[in-house]
């Protein structure tokens, strides 16, 4: 009896393969158009686009701007020594600085102290790179639940703000963040980070200190916010223009008619000067 003869392999379809394209098609087009509607997040793009990178090679390059931020703010703190009173951190939406209060006030006031002003200059220079540019810094002020009632200061709300307000003046006033990207906050004691009493309603002094802080908070502008951004510079940068014109326009025409100065009519050897010669007829 003869071996039967084993069937003809059967041929493999790729039909499949045109329905699985039309699937990825259309669920393209769909986010496309779902993130046409929505508003674009710069601080998870970056995020996302550092992970990918991150499973592509390795090493601080692949950072997303945010950490490379908090990196450097961490480099700040730790050669200003200032690392038990600054504490750097990062959110979802960016990083955030916390300043604690009794290094950074006076008790009960808004006033800066001496000490805590090279720091808070440190921290401006370094957020103001121009690599950070389109990021917007808002300064939130925190105490704790312990009331305070002052002629300046009748609650914690009004100092909370007080004190968030100048971190925002001296960012602006000293030049180191242009005021669009500046603003301030105040919480009060409505937002602690750790309880300010224990269950029994006992006050909890290290819980407190905590409490008492202001945050810096730099997150990196929406699309929409860099377009203003980038307006902004743009007057910005006609009206510093349009000034040095008018300055060098208004030197040049003081210099006019002066002697030795450029412009002024030269006069003929041996001429007299004009005032003395007699008038023509």
């Amino acid at each position: 009896m003869g071996v039967p003869a084993k069937p003809p392999p059967e041929e493999e379809k790729e039909d499949w393969l045109v329905t699985y394209a039309d699937a990825i098609t259309l669920l393209m087009c769909f986010f496309v158009m779902m993130l046409t509607f929505a508003e674009f997040d710069i601080p998870a793009f970056e995020e996302a686009a550092a992970a990918i990178k991150d499973k592509i090679g390795s090493g601080d390059e692949n950072a997303s701007p945010t950490e490379k931020l908090k990196i450097d703010v961490e480099d700040v703190v730790f050669q200003m020594q200032a690392d038990r009173a600054v504490q750097v951190t990062k959110d979802s939406k960016g990083v955030v600085i916390e300043l604690a209060s009794s290094a950074f006030y006076k008790p009960g006031s808004a006033e800066l102290r001496e000490a805590a002003i090279p720091v808070l200059e440190k921290i401006a220079q370094t957020i103001s790179a121009p690599r950070y540019a389109t990021y917007n810094i808002q300064i939130e002020g925190h105490t704790d639940d312990e009331p305070i009632s002052t002629e300046k200061f009748p609650s914690n709300w009004e100092l909370s703000t007080a004190r968030a307000a100048t971190v925002v003046r001296f960012f602006a006033d000293n030049g180191f963040v242009d005021p669009l990207k500046l603003s301030a906050a105040g919480f009060a004691d409505q937002k602690p980070k750790v309880p300010n009493r224990a269950e029994d309603g006992t006050p909890i002094p290290e819980n407190r200190a905590t409490n008492r802080r202001t945050a810096i908070r730099i997150n990196a502008m929406s699309l929409k916010e860099r377009e203003v951004w980038y307006q902004h510079l743009a007057l910005k940068r006609a009206k510093e223009e349009a000034e040095k014109q008018a300055k060098a326009a208004a030197e040049a025409a003081s210099g006019q008619g002066q002697p030795g100065q450029e412009g002024a009519v030269p006069q003929t050897e041996g001429q007299p000067p004009a005032e003395a010669q007699p008038a023509q007829q």
